[in-house]
């Protein structure tokens, strides 16, 4: 999630319905300046006992981040604690209960962020060598209870983990349970949004189920091949889903604007620390009738974090954010932006990749979404054929996307090899928790602790 690093009280107030526009417009770049930033999270442990190590305790998430500044990481505080860390390869930061993220930089090609990743994982790993830490590479805790788990001193956090029962019955296990892989992509115009937003928006199911990996729960099977996923339909309706009206006519940043404006508060950050508006209307903020504030109108910076709070599967910024993998090993995060690069940043694929998907009903698009946490591959779209058969067109539409872009790397290969590990996925049928989940019902002998031998980086 992101991480302040100063007050911006004085940066512009919002002062129209332009202003409100202004992140999407201004997201707008030709071709030749789109950019890629790889997100991934991972769940922090102790190697002795497997347990989520705290903030304070020595050897913990602390010392984590400080020792990770011997890389040249600058730290963030809040609070005067370090809560964060800045460098050139973007920014690594902390969810709730201490799985750690790296936030990647806006990179020009699929083979720079594999390396990104590769730099970050070799380093955390030389600390977790020093420290007792490993890191797990899984969708969602696959042993842990909520009471097990500790919290990360950031004000946000504090704010959203009290709201959260308010609103859903698994807000808490989003937010302390669960890790995932996202990518961060631009486009050239409000059309060009509009259509990357539909596309990745009717194949998040496709990529949730490519990537699930989250069938453990509290050390048992929860029935589910994606938990992650299954969780986000009842953490808070008002700012999750699938998001119908953007595949109306007329789509577009207005119709954003309007979604983002119902979407009720959680804070807003002043001086160094953030203030509860938890439930509260950012309609009543433009008015200055917000009541913690009263008076007091919005900046530009409120509206950005605002538009943070917002958690569809897929999210506008002034960048497209694709928010439906679990979290996983080293390969699939660099999968994960291979397949929408190659879908989103070529327009025959862009175009293709809409003719597979631009048929179906709102209510088709959800019954899939909400198939897929339970099926993965074996659900079946709206066309009746199994999943994993659109996969593998997908997956040939998003190659062929990567060979036409001929980003290539010393050795003269292009992007399309990143899509290896998905291809294999398609292949064999199943996603990775059902590889799992033979193990655990065959060589782990029912033992979810082997998880942790299998799936750490």
């Amino acid at each position: 999630m992101t991480t302040r690093t100063e007050t911006t009280r004085q940066d512009p107030p919002i002062e129209s319905r332009d202003d409100l526009l202004s992140p999407f417009r201004k997201g707008e770049k030709p071709e030749t300046a789109w950019r890629i930033g790889t997100e991934h999270e991972k769940f922090v442990y102790r190697r002795a006992d497997h347990r989520a190590p705290s903030y304070d305790e020595p050897g913990g998430i602390r010392d984590l981040l400080n020792a990770l500044t011997e890389f040249g990481w600058t730290p963030v505080e809040e609070g005067g604690k370090v809560i964060a860390l800045a460098g050139p390869d973007g920014n690594v930061s902390l969810e709730p209960a201490g799985q750690l993220e790296l936030s990647g930089a806006p990179l020009e090609n699929l083979h720079l962020t594999c390396q990104e990743a590769g730099r970050h994982l070799n380093q955390v790993k030389a600390v977790g060598d020093k420290l007792g830490l490993g890191f797990l590479g899984l969708g969602m805790w696959p042993d842990k209870t909520r009471a097990e788990l500790p919290t990360m001193p950031k004000g946000r956090y504090a704010i959203m983990l009290r709201h959260m029962p308010r609103v859903g019955s698994l807000g808490l296990d989003m937010m302390l349970r669960t890790c995932t892989i996202q990518v961060n992509l631009d486009y050239a115009s409000e059309a060009d949004m509009a259509q990357k937003f539909r596309v990745g928006l009717a194949l998040q199911p496709l990529a949730t189920a490519l990537f699930a990996n989250s069938p453990f729960t509290e050390g048992k099977p929860n029935g589910m091949l994606s938990f992650r996923s299954h969780i986000w339909s009842d953490t808070d309706p008002a700012r999750t889903g699938m998001l119908p009206f953007v595949f109306e006519d007329g789509f577009g940043y207005e119709r954003y604007v309007d979604y983002a404006l119902d979407v009720p508060m959680y804070f807003v950050y002043r001086d160094g620390a953030y203030i509860d508006a938890a439930g509260l209307s950012f309609r009543d903020f433009l008015k200055g009738e917000l009541s913690v504030l009263p008076g007091e109108k919005p900046r530009l910076s409120d509206w950005n974090d605002h538009l943070s709070t917002a958690f569809p599967e897929v999210r506008l910024k002034s960048f497209l954010e694709m928010r439906g993998a679990d979290g996983g090993r080293w390969n699939r995060i660099c999968a994960l932006p291979a397949l929408w690069v190659g879908l989103l940043y070529d327009q025959s694929a862009l175009d293709a990749a809409w003719d597979e998907v631009k048929h179906w009903s709102l209510e088709e698009r959800q019954r899939l979404r909400d198939e897929v946490p339970g099926l993965g591959l074996h659900a079946r779209t709206p066309s009746g054929e199994s999943l994993r058969d659109l996969g593998a067109r997908v997956l040939d539409i998003a190659g062929g996307g990567l060979k036409a872009r001929a980003r290539l790397n010393a050795a003269g290969d292009d992007e399309s090899g990143f899509l290896e590990p998905l291809r294999e996925i398609v292949s064999r049928g199943t996603s990775p928790a059902e590889v799992l989940l033979d193990h655990y019902h065959g060589a782990w002998g029912g033992d979810v602790g082997r998880v942790y031998e299998e799936m750490s980086f």
